[in-house]
């Protein structure tokens, strides 16, 4: 992609990601192309579908929840890393409220979209995941039957659990608190 067009890529990226947080996964690409500062066909060239775009955002936002598992690692003992980037992966799952399992199914259902990004993301969180948890398994503070599946199985069951409540991040955070005291070796 020659520089220009990979620019013009980053920042309709960077200013769709804002203006679908605020207004939901309806918003008017006309009105992301205009914010952008580029036309509707070089937003369509670069996004030839509303799925297209919604998935690059959504893409961008797992990727900076992966790069926090790096930054937790360097920072945290082993086991805190772990406990604090699935903490982020409940926040990510709660503010991504269904956005997630919709660009599955457009995905899914020839709608523009990459078949491949749901396959995509789950192997960058799960890489991320095991990553931490490989780490904090190391220290022997992680009791021997907790798998990655089993953490993210966890994380996901309770943001969904908690979306019902006004509050979702904050029971999610709770939820969570529960739960992971049980994956800890007894005496750690």
């Amino acid at each position: 992609m020659r520089a220009d067009a990979r620019r013009n890529y980053e920042r309709i990226v960077a200013i769709a990601e804002p203006l679908i947080a605020e207004q939901g996964a309806d918003v008017s690409l006309e009105e992301v192309a205009r914010v952008a500062g580029v036309g509707s066909a070089t937003l369509h060239r670069h996004f030839p579908s509303r799925q297209a775009l919604l998935e690059a955002v959504f893409k961008g936002r797992v990727a900076v929840l992966c790069a926090r598992a790096d930054e937790f690692s360097a920072a945290l003992p082993p086991a805190d890393a772990l406990i604090v980037w699935l903490h982020a992966l409940g926040a990510h799952a709660v503010a991504n409220r269904g956005l997630g399992t919709s660009l599955l199914r457009g995905a899914q259902e020839a709608t523009g979209g990459d078949p491949a990004f749901g396959a995509d993301c789950h192997t960058m969180i799960t890489d991320a995941g095991q990553r931490l948890l490989d780490r904090a398994a190391a220290t022997g503070t992680i009791r021997p039957e907790v798998t990655v599946v089993r953490l993210l199985t966890l994380v996901s069951a309770l943001a969904t659990a908690a979306e019902a409540d006004p509050d979702g991040p904050a029971e999610t955070r709770q939820l969570l608190d529960l739960a992971l005291a049980g994956i800890h070796t007894p005496g750690s």
